[in-house]
């Protein structure tokens, strides 16, 4: 088999017109921040010129929007993978996007369902360290929601009402 290595190395680059196509795909599937839509335009030889009219062009048209991704991207993490605040909070300023949009996604997450999650993760974590010292059991399950994203004075209630439950169950 022949290996082409010429077009390995220069890959060919797209019209403006195309890579728009393959954005606004790009784009429709799944929600997506403005940097990463730029280096995915990017990838397809494009250059900064090109670039911004054409990430204008995709907001204007609906399919970028920087808040709507910012809430579905912290909504999905918080429902799904079970992240703190923090942590969610970490991985949108390392998409690039705006504080603004950050607040705002933020404020999506309800409030009473997002300490539920967190008891639940205590409760759960507490129970599997069930044969070790208590502090280790502290600390262990601490280290790991600080992991998650939790804050650390939320953590420290909820612990705290888990080894309540313990001590009521012991009388």
């Amino acid at each position: 088999m022949k290996i082409n290595y010429i077009s390995i190395l220069f890959k060919q680059k797209l019209t403006p017109q195309q890579a728009f196509q393959k954005a606004k795909h790009f784009c429709s599937y799944q929600e997506r921040s403005h940097h990463e839509t730029a280096e995915k335009l990017y990838s397809f030889g494009l250059r900064k010129a090109e670039v911004e009219p054409l990430i204008s062009q995709l907001i204007e048209e609906g399919y970028l929007n920087e808040e709507r991704f910012a809430t579905s991207f912290a909504g999905g993490k918080f429902r799904i993978k079970k992240w703190g605040r923090i942590k969610i909070q970490h991985e949108l300023k390392q998409k690039r996007v705006s504080s603004y949009s950050i607040k705002k996604a933020m404020k999506e997450i309800d409030e009473d369902e997002y300490l539920a999650v967190l008891q639940k993760l205590v409760d759960q974590k507490w129970k599997s360290l069930k044969g070790e010292q208590y502090l280790n059991r502290m600390a262990k399950t601490s280290q790991f929601l600080l992991q998650r994203g939790f804050e650390a004075d939320l953590i420290n209630k909820a612990i705290a009402l888990v080894r309540e439950k313990e001590n009521d169950l012991k009388k």
